[in-house]
C-alpha cells in the first residue's frame, strides 16, 4: 500500500492498455495519467524542480514561471503547492478552460496570451512574457521546459527503464512530440541497448518541430511554433504527422471502447496505427505507444460536439460509434 506524504511521491508506472482488441494490431498503450497532476508531465516538473532547488537557483521566496499548453503547469502548480512556492503558468487561449481552472484551483496564477507572434505563433508569444517577467523581478525562475535537460532526464530515467522491465522484447517505441523532453530521454535510453528499438515521433500537423510548415493547432500538447531546444534527430528513426481531425476520431474510437484518453494520447495512437499499416502490416510484433494523458480536461473540446463541427467541420454521425480503426 502506497503511503505518500507529497503529490510528486506516487504515479503508476506499469498500467498498459492491449489495444489489439480494439484495433487489431498488437501496440499496447502506457498509461501515464494516473497520478494526482493527471499527466506524465509530473515527471518532468519533479525533476526541474528538484534540479533547481540543487543548484540553487531556486530557493524559499522564489516565483516560479512557466509558458505551458496546459499539462505542466498543473503538474508544476501541484509541487509548487505542496513546497509552497509561487506559480506563474503563462498559457494561451487554445489551453482548455479546465485546465486554467485546475491551475487556479491549486493556488497558482495564470497569464493567458490571446495574440500569437508573427514568427513562432502562440509559443514564441508565450515566452516573451516570461522573459518580460524575468526582466522585472530577480525572484522569477524560469524552468524553461524546452531547453532543460532535467526534462528529458526524467523519462532516461523512469518511464524508459520501467517500459524495458515491462517489454524486455520492445521493438517499436512511440513517443508523441511536444517540448520533445519524453522523446529524447526514451530515444535516448533505448538507443544505448545492445538490441535495436525503434523509435517513432509522433507529432501533429502544423508543428514546426521536425522542419515542417507551420500550421494553425487548436488541441494543445503536442506540436510547436519553435523547434525545441532539447531535440536531437540522430536518436529518432521515424516520423509520422498526425492531422488534429484524426487525433479527435482516435479519441472517440477509443472513447467507444471506454477509454477516455486526451488529445495527446488521439494523437500517438492515431499516428501509430498508421505507422504499423504501413510499416508492418499483420505482422506480430513488441510495440508500445506512450499515453500521456487522460481525458477530463477535453470534455468542452475533443468531446464537445459542436466544438469538434466548428473547428473541423466533423458532424457527430462522422464520429467511430465503435472502437475501430481511425
Amino acid at each position: 500500500m502506497p503511503i505518500i506524504s507529497a503529490p510528486h511521491e506516487f504515479n503508476t508506472e506499469d498500467l498498459y492498455v492491449d489495444l489489439r482488441a480494439l484495433y487489431g494490431y498488437p501496440l499496447h498503450l502506457k498509461c501515464e495519467g494516473f497520478n494526482f497532476a493527471g499527466s506524465i508531465k509530473l515527471k518532468a516538473a519533479a525533476s526541474m524542480i528538484e534540479a533547481a532547488e540543487r543548484s540553487g537557483a531556486l530557493t524559499k521566496g522564489s516565483t516560479l514561471v512557466e509558458s505551458s499548453s496546459g499539462n505542466l503547469g498543473v503538474a508544476l502548480s501541484v509541487i509548487a503547492a505542496a513546497k509552497g512556492y509561487h506559480f506563474i503558468c503563462v498559457v494561451d487561449s487554445r489551453t482548455n478552460v479546465a485546465t486554467r481552472k485546475l491551475i487556479e484551483s491549486l493556488g497558482s496564477e495564470v497569464h493567458t496570451v490571446t495574440e500569437p507572434a508573427e514568427e513562432g505563433g502562440f509559443l514564441a508569444a508565450r515566452l516573451a512574457y516570461v522573459r518580460t517577467l524575468l526582466a522585472a523581478d530577480p525572484r522569477v525562475v524560469w524552468l524553461n521546459q524546452h531547453a532543460n535537460p532535467d526534462n528529458w532526464r526524467a523519462h532516461y530515467r523512469t518511464t524508459a527503464p520501467q517500459i524495458e522491465k515491462q517489454f524486455p522484447d520492445l521493438e517499436i517505441l512511440f513517443v508523441g512530440t511536444g517540448t520533445t523532453g519524453t522523446l529524447m530521454g526514451c530515444a535516448r535510453y533505448f538507443k544505448e541497448l545492445p538490441r535495436p528499438v525503434t523509435v517513432v515521433a509522433v507529432d501533429s500537423v502544423g508543428s514546426v518541430t521536425f522542419g515542417g510548415p507551420a500550421g494553425p493547432r487548436m488541441i494543445p500538447g503536442l506540436g510547436t511554433g519553435v523547434r525545441p531546444a532539447l531535440l536531437d534527430t540522430a536518436f529518432v528513426d521515424h516520423v509520422v504527422h498526425v492531422p488534429e481531425a484524426d487525433t479527435v476520431r482516435a479519441c472517440h474510437a477509443l472513447a467507444r471502447g471506454g477509454f477516455l484518453f486526451g488529445g495527446s494520447t488521439g494523437t500517438v495512437v492515431s499516428g501509430a496505427l498508421r505507422w504499423l499499416a504501413e510499416h508492418r502490416p499483420g505482422e506480430n510484433g513488441t510495440a508500445v505507444a506512450i499515453a500521456p494523458d487522460l481525458g477530463e480536461r477535453y470534455l468542452d473540446t475533443v468531446y464537445q460536439p459542436d466544438w469538434v463541427r466548428e473547428v473541423y467541420g466533423i458532424e457527430p454521425t462522422e464520429l467511430p460509434t465503435g472502437a475501430t480503426q481511425s
